[in-house]
């Protein structure tokens, strides 16, 4: 046992020297510590960057497809636009042209008026059927007019000449502007029921609380008689309707 134990001293000595001194061990420990610090750092900064990246993109493509939007906005408010103004447009010339045309063709049963090549109507035919013309009126719901005819009807033979009367009334407290449309059944005989003098299509202004009469001179033509589709047909009637024409804003703004 004692021959031994200098060989263990020496033994424990030598381990001793070969332990790493404790400093040494800590710096080790630090220098691996920052190592991970930088590598997690580092990998921290690229998803960042990534990240940001992606989102720029994300912006650049929400902003593209904004400005598409706007764009597309655009043209739809304009073609919009145009449509609205075609529409109007088309609105204020369609009582004119239908006036025109119905008044050429008697398309649906509207009368024509009376040319100065057409005053050779005005000869009463001697062995004709008497006809009787019957006469109605009415007024939209936005017009506070009373328009009723004078007559309930008159009784003419083709070729002569009539003259009838409407009474309209504004029971409004301010001015309004009106404008009739009117027809004639059976439509048939629209082509044939011809007006000399008429109010119809021709705006119409009546004061507050006014009562105008509005005059009618009409003449059948001969032609009538000789239409097959007629040929039972003795009783015409004459149908007014009044709609208003003003807007209801500007009657303020003018008072």
């Amino acid at each position: 046992m004692l021959r031994h134990a200098p060989l263990r001293a020496l033994r424990h000595r030598t381990r001793l020297q070969r332990r790493p001194p404790l400093t040494t061990h800590c710096a080790t420990l630090s220098t691996r510590r920052h190592a991970c610090n930088s590598i997690t750092n580092h990998a921290r900064r690229r998803r960042l960057e990534q990240m940001r990246a992606f989102s720029s993109a994300r912006e650049r493509a929400r902003a593209a497809a904004a400005e598409e939007l706007k764009q597309k906005n655009q043209r739809m408010l304009l073609y919009g636009s145009a449509l609205a103004i075609s529409t109007l447009a088309l609105c204020y010339a369609s009582v004119p042209l239908y006036k025109v045309f119905c008044q050429a063709t008697g398309f649906g049963g509207t009368t024509k008026r009376a040319e100065k090549d057409t005053l050779d109507l005005l000869k009463p035919a001697e062995t004709s059927r008497v006809i009787r013309v019957t006469f109605d009126g009415s007024v939209s719901d936005s017009l506070p007019w009373s328009f009723v005819p004078a007559q309930r009807d008159v009784r003419v033979v083709p070729g002569e000449s009539a003259l009838a009367f409407y009474v309209t009334t504004n029971h409004s407290d301010k001015a309004i502007t009106g404008v009739a449309t009117y027809n004639v059944m059976p439509p048939q005989a629209g082509p044939y029921f011809v007006k000399i003098q008429c109010f119809c299509f021709d705006e119409q202004r009546l004061q507050a609380g006014e009562e105008v009469d509005m005059p009618v001179l009409f003449v059948i033509d001969p032609k009538f008689l000789e239409d097959p589709s007629l040929k039972r047909v003795s009783n015409i009637a004459l149908s007014y309707n009044f709609f208003r024409t003003d807007d209801e804003d500007e009657e303020e703004d003018e008072a």
